[in-house]
């Protein structure tokens, strides 16, 4: 295997360092995931970071408004009536408001999360009509969501700039 030269490497942010606990490694990774994600998509110009690079349409600024409405629909009980539509960001925002809103809904999820010590317990959202599942699932389906959808981002702004890493 021929490894690339030193200045072509790709600089990868290494796996976060949690405590032992269970919660600790989960919001951890999931941290981790969010900041990555976020990452990918700041400092995209325009119009990249809203043009399709793929035949399905996926762009960067559509992946990461799909994962702030995720982050709300499952720990702040907002309901979603059209899911394929938070693949698209509205047209008026730039990636800096994507980005500002994202962070921001992250932080008030955050802020839910530190109430939370029992992961069995179901998320602590308003009574939206659904089942809250438990924290543990929560938190696992958004690692599993985030991480995915960060998977993309890298193809994305690959595609675009040549931007590799986390």
């Amino acid at each position: 295997m021929i490894k690339p030269a030193r200045q072509d490497r790709r600089r990868d942010a290494p796996p976060p360092r949690t405590r032992n606990t269970e919660v600790e490694v989960l919001r951890g990774f999931l941290d981790y995931l969010r900041a990555s994600m976020a990452a990918k998509v700041e400092g995209t110009p325009e119009p990249d970071v809203r043009t399709a690079q793929v035949p399905s349409g996926t762009t960067l600024l559509g992946l990461l408004n799909h994962l702030t409405n995720v982050e709300r629909s499952m720990f702040l009980g907002v309901t979603v009536t059209d899911w394929p539509a938070t693949f698209q960001a509205p047209t008026w925002d730039t990636g800096t408001d994507v980005v500002t809103r994202y962070r921001e809904v992250v932080e008030e999820v955050n802020l839910v999360l530190d109430r939370c010590v029992d992961l069995s317990a179901p998320v602590p959202r308003p009574d939206s009509g659904r089942a809250a599942p438990s924290l543990r699932w929560a938190l696992t389906h958004m690692i599993e969501e985030t991480g995915r959808h960060a998977g993309h981002a890298d193809i994305l702004r690959e595609l675009i700039d040549g931007t590799t890493g986390r």
